[in-house]
């Protein structure tokens, strides 16, 4: 007969539920009762294996798994969850609190990290224009069958916009979260 062996793994951090409901919003939270509405109305978990209610429950007991849990990066903040939940309970909010404690933690995957480098450096977190081979994207060609410019009035063809956009990085302090090479902008330049 196998042995079963359970996997149970209970680190409670009070640091997460307590920086949760640091936002009064959130404090809310702690009425959750496990009705899994938030998981069975869940467009994500239709394609994924994103457990809504199983995250609340983990956020509600501090277990600092939750953090390191690949379901917070699966819901796709349409708010359904929080539209349905009968004790509403802003559930897509507390998941975007998880993922910027995750992020602060260093759980953070490794193709948002390369989204960020694209946001800081382009201004946009999916590059427009031209491709690797210097030709034009099928974007750029769709927009000129309209009559467009092939970039849009974005960073693209605004480029002091990004310096902008490093400078908020850096003020946040996110450039060192996600470990970005950004310069601070200089103000005092005229």
């Amino acid at each position: 007969m196998e042995k079963i062996t359970p996997n149970i793994i209970f680190n409670i951090s009070n640091d997460i539920s307590a920086e949760i409901i640091k936002d009064e919003a959130l404090r809310i939270m702690r009425a959750c009762f496990q009705c899994g509405t938030c998981t069975g109305s869940c467009p994500s978990g239709r394609r994924t294996a994103i457990r809504t209610r199983q995250i609340m429950r983990e956020a509600v007991l501090s277990l600092d798994e939750v953090l390191s849990d690949e379901d917070i990066w699966l819901c796709s903040t349409c708010y359904t969850c929080y539209e349905r939940c009968p004790r509403n309970i802003p559930v897509t909010d507390v998941i975007i609190k998880l993922r910027n404690l995750a992020t602060r933690r260093g759980f953070i995957k490794p193709a948002h990290v390369k989204v960020t480098q694209i946001l800081a450096k382009t201004g946009h977190g999916v590059p427009l224009g031209i491709t690797k081979n210097n030709e034009d994207n099928q974007w750029s060609k769709a927009r000129e069958s309209y009559g467009l410019s092939k970039i849009p009035a974005t960073t693209h063809s605004h480029p002091e916009a990004v310096l902008n956009i490093q400078k908020l990085m850096h003020l946040t302090g996110f450039d060192k979260i996600v470990d970005l090479d950004i310069e601070p902008v200089n103000e005092e330049k005229k």
